[in-house]
C-alpha cells in the first residue's frame, strides 16, 4: 500500500461494508451517514435495460428500491446486485455505489475519496478486483480492501494487535464468517455461503411445501425477526403469515408457530455451529488457552437470532458477547481505521 496515503488522509475519506442485505458508509470525522439496503429497481427496455427513476427524478436505490420487491409491474425488477457476499452484476453495483457515494457528498465530490472497504474473508484475487474495480468505477481515488472479520474485531474494540486469540463470528445477510485474530492478523478463518438470505429462503420453501403458501423476501425476514429462534423461548410466540394460496390462486392466511421457524432454521444454524467448531479445532492450542477466558464476538444481522448466542454456548462451552451494534460493527471498523494510520499499515502489510 502506498506510504502517500498514510500520510495523506482528509475528511472525505469513507470506509464502506458493502453487504449483500445493506450497505452502509462511513465519512471520517462524521461516523455512519449512510445505511440502506443494497437494492437498485431496473426498468427492463427492449433497447437496454435502465435505472428506475422516482417521481422524484431521483434513482430507485435503497429503500425506495427494497419497499418495490414484489410490488412492481414486470418491467420493473428490484434487484440485489450482490450475492452470497460478492458482486453479481458489476453494472448495477458500480450504479448503486455511485448513487450512495453522491448521497454521502450531497451529490458532488469536489475530491474523489480513498475508500476502505470491508470484504469476505474467503474472497478470491478475482473477486477481490471486481470489488475494488467497481468502487473506483464509482468515484474512489484509491480502493483498500479489509476483510469483514477484522473489520468487525476492530469495530468491536477488540485487542487485534495484541499476540492473544480473539474469535470472531460474523453473519450477514450472505456470508457467515469465523475468525482468529491475534497479532494484528487473521491466524484461521472459514466462511459459508448460509447467512440471513439462505433463513429467509429456507423459510418461503417450507411455507410453500406444507402449506401451498406464496410468501416473499420480506415477510420471510419479518417471520425470522420476530419469531425466529436458535434456541427454546421462555415463552414461544406465534405470527399471522399472509401470502398467496397457490392452489387457489387467492390471497391467504396462516398462523405459524416459533417452534415451527426454529425447525425451519436449524439447518442454517447447525451449519453455522459447525463453522465455529471447524475453527476451533484448527486454532492453534496456544491461542485456543486464550479463549477459554476471552469467549467469542458474535457481529452482523444474524447475531440477533433470539438464543443463537445460547445455543453456541451450550455446543462450545465458550461465552459469547454479542456487540452492542451488530448491524454497524464492520462499517464501524473500517470508520476506526480511518482514523488509524499506524493500525491500517500494519493490517494492510499483513495481507
Amino acid at each position: 500500500m502506498a506510504l502517500n496515503f498514510f500520510s495523506r488522509l482528509f475528511s472525505n475519506d469513507i470506509g464502506i461494508d458493502l453487504g449483500t442485505a445493506n450497505t452502509l458508509v462511513y465519512l471520517r470525522g462524521r461516523g455512519i451517514v449512510l445505511n440502506e439496503p443494497s437494492v437498485i429497481a431496473v426498468e427492463k427496455r427492449s433497447d437496454r435495460d435502465r435505472i428506475l427513476i422516482t417521481a422524484d427524478g431521483l434513482p430507485a436505490v435503497g429503500n425506495e428500491a427494497r419497499r418495490m420487491i414484489g410490488r412492481t409491474p414486470g418491467n420493473i425488477v428490484a434487484i440485489r446486485p450482490l450475492k452470497d457476499g460478492v458482486i453479481a452484476d458489476f453494472i448495477i453495483t458500480e450504479e448503486m455505489l455511485r448513487y450512495f457515494m453522491r448521497r454521502v457528498y450531497r451529490r458532488r465530490m469536489f475530491i474523489a475519496p480513498r475508500v476502505i472497504i470491508a470484504v469476505p474473508a474467503e474472497i478470491t484475487e478475482v473477486e477481490a478486483r471486481a470489488v475494488e474495480d467497481s468502487v473506483r468505477q464509482a468515484g474512489a481515488s484509491e480502493v483498500y480492501p479489509i476483510e469483514q472479520p477484522m473489520a468487525a474485531a476492530i469495530g468491536a474494540d477488540l485487542p487485534v494487535e495484541e499476540p492473544g486469540a480473539n474469535l470472531v463470528l460474523d453473519i450477514g445477510g450472505g456470508t457467515t464468517a469465523v475468525a482468529v485474530i491475534s497479532f494484528g492478523g487473521i491466524v484461521i478463518s472459514k466462511t459459508v455461503k448460509i447467512a440471513g438470505d439462505e433463513m429467509d429462503e429456507a423459510i418461503i420453501q417450507h411455507l410453500k411445501r406444507a402449506y401451498n403458501l406464496m410468501i416473499g423476501e420480506r415477510t420471510a425476514e419479518d417471520v425470522k425477526i420476530k419469531i425466529g429462534s436458535a434456541f427454546p423461548l421462555d415463552e414461544e410466540m406465534t405470527m399471522e403469515v399472509r401470502g398467496r394460496d397457490l392452489v387457489a390462486g387467492l390471497p391467504k392466511t396462516l398462523t405459524i408457530t416459533s417452534q415451527e421457524v426454529r425447525e425451519i432454521l436449524a439447518d442454517g444454524v447447525n451449519t453455522i455451529i459447525e463453522t465455529v467448531k471447524t475453527v476451533l479445532e484448527e486454532t492453534p492450542p496456544e491461542l485456543s488457552a486464550d479463549l477459554v477466558d476471552k469467549g467469542m464476538t458474535m457481529s452482523g444481522g444474524g447475531a440477533l437470532l433470539k438464543g443463537l448466542d445460547q445455543r453456541i454456548r451450550e455446543e462450545t462451552g465458550l461465552e459469547v458477547n454479542v456487540v452492542e451494534n451488530p448491524l454497524q460493527t464492520v462499517v464501524i471498523g473500517t470508520g476506526k481505521l480511518l482514523d488509524n494510520i499506524r493500525l491500517l499499515r500494519r493490517i494492510a502489510s499483513s495481507d
